[in-house]
């Protein structure tokens, strides 16, 4: 696929890429696996090439290393079908690391290679590409990019100039590491939320952005704090999504997990496919979720992603994980 120009974006996110380093051997902790794969990486890169692979003309704000795996880095993403002209290389940071353990079904320890800082979380408001941000259809950013400056700034910036125009999205994806403390990570949070539409979090991010973790109440918090449509992954539980006006719970789509971290990145760029393709809410969630579960039955993430068709095949299969949906009154 070429790479598309800055105004002809249907999706930009802007946050963290890298090499992900996943071991071959699965149940086996890291000190005695013997095999890698190395794979394209980054939550917000990952989003990116899971709308490209439905598709979707897809960019990436991110910062990679003046080294082979920057190199890499780069030229997966053109690979996958994500432009790279809106990468910066920094020669003063390496391109981070990401290595896993995996212990299906539900035990996938990370281990962050990325002091005394990583490329990504040094962009600053200079290198985010204002046109690019104003005229994508979506703009979508991962919270941890709030987590530092400059990084913290850039975003800010970003923000701001997007002035919540088109679908702008928040993936709270809380991740501990790299935060001071849970004190600031909310307020930073909290902070941003006026400035979008969608926020999509499991109930520990929920804790983290608006101090519920009940699903109801932390969707409600969401929308009273301006969002529109408000995310709640609860796990095995299923999905929950609000608006002012519904109230739609997804159950899982069943499947053999190998590895789960790709789900939520899988399950970000299919619900941004199904946005533009203009879906109602139920389907969107219901097709975004289906889309993680294919990837968390799959090893790696980014080359993971499935297509519309395996999507469509495999709800087509599980009758069972219909949404279904209510009416909703906003609490006053």
């Amino acid at each position: 696929m070429s790479s598309p120009g800055a105004a002809q974006l249907d999706l930009l996110t802007i946050g963290r890429s890298g090499v992900d380093i996943y071991p071959l051997q699965v149940g086996v902790g890291l000190e005695d696996v013997t095999s890698f794969g190395k794979f394209l990486g980054g939550s917000p890169t990952n989003v990116a090439v899971a709308a490209a692979r439905m598709g979707q003309r897809s960019a990436v704000i991110t910062g990679v290393g003046d080294d082979p795996f920057g190199r890499f880095v780069r030229r997966e993403m053109r690979r996958l079908g994500v432009s790279d002209q809106f990468v910066v290389c920094n020669e003063h940071f390496n391109t981070p690391v990401t290595f896993c353990e995996i212990f299906p079904p539900d035990d996938f320890p990370l281990y962050f290679y990325r002091e005394p800082s990583a490329p990504d979380l040094q962009l600053s408001a200079a290198d985010i590409p204002i046109e690019a941000v104003r005229e994508a259809q979506v703009f979508w950013l991962s919270v941890t990019g709030l987590s530092v400056e400059p990084s913290r700034g850039a975003h800010r910036a970003a923000l701001e100039a997007r002035a919540k125009s088109g679908w702008t999205i928040a993936d709270l994806d809380y991740r501990p590491m790299f935060w001071s403390d849970e004190t600031t990570a909310h307020a930073e949070v909290e902070a941003i939320l006026p400035q979008v539409n969608v926020a999509i979090g499991n109930k520990e991010e929920c804790r983290i952005a608006v101090g519920e973790t009940e699903p109801d109440r932390a969707a409600d918090a969401l929308l009273e704090r301006g969002v529109e449509i408000a995310v709640v992954k609860q796990g095995p539980l299923g999905t929950l999504a609000k608006t002012r006006e519904e109230r739609i719970v997804v159950p899982v789509t069943p499947v053999e997990v190998c590895n789960g971290l790709g789900a939520g990145d899988a399950f970000g760029g299919s619900f941004c496919h199904a946005l533009l393709r203009g879906w109602d809410l139920g389907r969107a969630v219901h097709f975004a979720s289906t889309a993680g579960a294919i990837v968390a039955s799959r090893l790696e993430c980014s080359t993971a992603m499935p297509t519309e068709f395996e999507v469509d095949h495999l709800i087509e299969q599980h009758p069972e994980s219909a949404p279904v949906v209510e009416e909703h009154t906003r609490r006053s």
